[in-house]
């Protein structure tokens, strides 16, 4: 029997996710059945089991996705030289979270993430590392724009950070539940608001 590639594997194992998101997406974590999961994938349960022993563990992979897309654009944000604006790194990040909601419902599994998270504790430590992540990352962009007096030097930088932070989840919040349409102008408030130091 030839060898599988873990390309092969990666991918199948990307398409039973994908297929999850669909069925979260459109009948939430708890109506979701294993066998709803198989006949979205197209797949036997002998297929899923190879990758996922639950649903839950499902679950998991899924909100991490979701998390490390964040983290991964806070950090962009952070390391970008010239350094950007509070507002410009919001916006960026506020853009980003709306496209991969039109690809793939990321707003909808980030609402589903979080109140699941409540009842499951490794969901919970996982939203609570990616979210100290990005607030660090942030934070590297906030005391910059303090060391120069763009953003009040006396104030907590992790506390202004986290503040600004707390932003991304109404905006997810608006996006899922209100619609594309209703967040349409926030990315450019964002920039109006925390002007870049240039537009000062």
């Amino acid at each position: 029997m030839p060898k599988v590639s873990q390309e092969y594997l990666d991918a199948r194992r990307a398409e039973i996710l994908t297929a999850a998101r669909r069925c979260f997406v459109r009948d939430g974590f708890h109506e979701t059945s294993m066998q709803d999961l198989l006949a979205e994938a197209g797949v036997s349960s002998g297929s899923v089991y190879r990758y996922f022993s639950s649903k839950q563990d499902m679950i998991i992979a899924i909100a991490e996705e979701n998390l490390a897309e964040v983290v991964h654009e806070a950090r962009r944000q952070a390391e970008r030289r010239p350094a950007a604006g509070v507002g410009e790194a919001i916006a960026d990040l506020f853009e980003v979270i709306r496209a991969k909601h039109t690809e793939n419902g990321f707003a909808a599994i980030a609402l589903l993430t979080w109140s699941e998270s409540l009842r499951n504790p490794t969901l919970a430590e996982r939203l609570r590392t990616a979210l100290t992540e990005a607030t660090a990352d942030l934070a590297a962009i906030v005391r910059e724009h303090q060391d120069v007096g763009h953003l009040p030097p006396d104030a907590a930088t992790d506390s202004l950070a986290q503040l600004i932070t707390s932003t991304v989840p109404g905006y997810i919040l608006q996006l899922a539940t209100l619609g594309p349409d209703a967040v349409d102008g926030l990315p450019e408030a964002a920039r109006a608001l925390w002007q870049a130091p240039e537009a000062q």
